[in-house]
């Protein structure tokens, strides 16, 4: 998966300026950040960077007198993979009522994580996620909140359109939760082969099919599916979110996540456009996830 890597500096240097301009960055679909001594450094999928779009967000940036400057450059390919081989991740638990998920990669295997005990009597389901330059591991907010949504539904049997599948975790979760098919589509070729890979690792990789491409590509997908799930940034969900609810089945679901909770507004009101009614919603952080019906 190939980044930008831009380096904003802020004048004069302010720890709140920097805590806004995250949040106004990430509407342009910037994924994470690092503070430095003059602002912060930002990383952006090339496939889905929109200087216009980082512009018009900064253009009226609410601070008096101060400054947002920013260079762009390519970032290092090799370091992103080089990170997942030397450090993977430590094994993550998503607890449901009567379900826990436990996402772990070939390295750290969940061995120290009891899959019952007299406290938590819970039955585990095991994700292992070989995270080949892909985003999705289960480390992330957004990607635990709609974990622990499935984690709520009855997907015995359901078909399933994953939308920016990434590693393919969350799919690979819904169809350890009983659900017959998945369908996932990313733009990044990376994701899309990687998603197949870990598919193939969970033996599910014959209910299991990734695509390359953006939302258009459902154009290509026949029928519809009782749950669709999105974990993207916001101005992509405001723009896919019509391209969702055309392939969504009668009496189906809509999980939303990739914004923060100041964007719940604009999503809901998309999605009432839509017809599509707000059941519940879960918050982390200044993450939020959506659950449309």
């Amino acid at each position: 998966m190939k980044y930008y890597e831009v380096k904003f500096t802020i004048s004069p240097f302010c720890s709140d300026a920097c805590d806004l301009l995250a949040a106004l960055a990430g509407e342009a679909g910037f994924e994470t950040f690092e503070e430095t001594a003059t602002g912060l450094t930002g990383y952006v999928q090339q496939a889905v960077y929109n200087e216009q779009a980082l512009k018009d967000c900064l253009q009226d940036f609410p601070f008096e007198d101060t400054r947002v400057s920013y260079e762009v450059a390519e970032a290092e390919y090799r370091d992103w993979n080089e990170q997942w081989e030397q450090q993977g991740f430590e094994p993550i638990v998503v607890s449901g009522a009567r379900l826990r998920v436990v996402i772990h990669d070939g390295r750290h295997l969940p061995s120290d994580i009891p899959l019952t005990s007299p406290l938590s009597p819970l039955t585990s389901i095991e994700i292992e996620i070989d995270a080949r330059q892909a985003f999705g591991t289960g480390t992330h907010e957004t990607t635990r909140m709609i974990c622990s949504t499935l984690l709520d539904l009855d997907l015995e049997g359901k078909r399933i359109l994953d939308c920016g599948t990434g590693t393919g975790i969350l799919s690979i979760c819904a169809l350890k939760l009983g659900a017959r098919e998945a369908v996932g589509y990313d733009i990044d070729e990376w994701s899309a082969d990687n998603a197949r890979h870990n598919a193939v690792i969970n033996q599910v990789d014959c209910r299991f099919t990734s695509l390359l491409g953006d939302a258009s590509i459902l154009n290509k997908v026949e029928g519809v599916f009782d749950l669709v799930m999105a974990n993207i940034n916001r101005n992509i969900l405001l723009a896919d979110l019509p391209a969702f609810r055309r392939k969504l089945a009668p009496g189906g679901y809509i999980i939303l996540s990739g914004f923060y909770t100041d964007d719940i507004p604009c999503l809901k009101k998309k999605g009432e456009a839509l017809g599509l009614t707000l059941v519940a919603q879960k918050e982390s952080g200044s993450w939020a996830a959506l659950l449309l019906h």
